[in-house]
């Protein structure tokens, strides 16, 4: 009985043993074909697209606008009337071509006498961007020469006598009605000035002019004290004026921004 017991338990403990080792070789088994269906498994790997930027362009085309101080002076002075059209083109990428085209009647009442300036003139020339422009941005400051023309006449509505002795008083204005046509004037111009992008295409700005008087036409027995498009001539042949415009831009063709590349240094020896 005591040997049955003994052979009985050996035999329990080979059956265990071999239970075990098959269990372990199966769960080897199950690991060795998951690593091998997932090293057999295919990659799926994202497509990289590659995004193309679009090249940065400038756009070009024509600037029209109107002054808005001689459209509105009439409002408050009852002897002024004028209108002023401005425009632009751009030409490269700092220099614009510009011109203005305007028609003044003005009233200018001296202590001598009184006359009307009424006539049309025109400036050409150019204007220098120095303003440095980010991204989209299209505004300008600008520095420019202009030449321009104006063709009046001149009305001598009244005039007084000088009086070098008044003892019994100034003397009456003189009515005349007296008018001269064929008058002409030429200057020269620099201009600085604005312009900034405030809506779509569309811009406000400003500038200044200081004017030197190199024609003028005068009519017989008194001076032009105002020229359209000069101004007054108070201050002899030199002259000053300022203007405040809205304007519209018409884009026509576009360029592309050319970025110089940086040229690598070949190392030293």
């Amino acid at each position: 009985m005591k040997h049955t017991l003994k052979y009985t338990f050996s035999i329990c403990l080979l059956l265990s043993m071999f239970l075990v080792n098959a269990q372990d070789s199966t769960a080897t088994k199950k690991i060795v074909q998951e690593k091998s269906k997932a090293a057999t498994k295919p990659v799926i790997q994202e497509a990289k697209t590659d995004t193309v930027v679009p090249p940065k362009t400038n756009r070009y085309g024509l600037r029209v606008g109107v002054d808005l101080y001689k459209l509105t002076r009439g409002l408050y002075d009852k002897d002024y009337k004028g209108i002023e059209i401005v425009g632009d083109f751009r030409l490269t990428k700092k220099y614009y071509i510009a011109a203005e085209l305007g028609f003044e009647d003005k009233t200018t009442d001296d202590d001598r006498l009184n006359s009307t300036a009424t006539g049309t003139y025109i400036k050409g020339g150019f204007d220098y961007n120095l303003y440095q422009n980010w991204l989209d941005m299209e505004n300008i400051i600008s520095i420019g020469l202009r030449g321009g023309f104006s063709t009046f006449s001149q009305q001598l509505n009244s005039y007084k006598i000088y009086n070098a002795n008044p003892y019994w008083g100034e003397e009456p204005a003189i009515a005349a009605g007296q008018k001269f046509d064929g008058l002409t004037a030429g200057w020269l111009e620099v201009t600085a000035g604005l312009k900034a992008k405030v809506f779509n295409n569309v811009f406000v700005g400003f500038s200044v002019q200081l004017k030197l008087l190199v024609a003028n036409k005068t009519p017989d027995g008194f001076d032009n004290l105002y020229i359209p498009g000069f101004n007054r001539t108070y201050d002899g042949n030199f002259g000053i004026g300022f203007n405040y415009t809205v304007s519209y831009f018409i884009p026509l063709y576009k360029k592309k921004v050319i970025i110089p590349e940086i040229q690598k240094s070949s190392p030293k020896k």
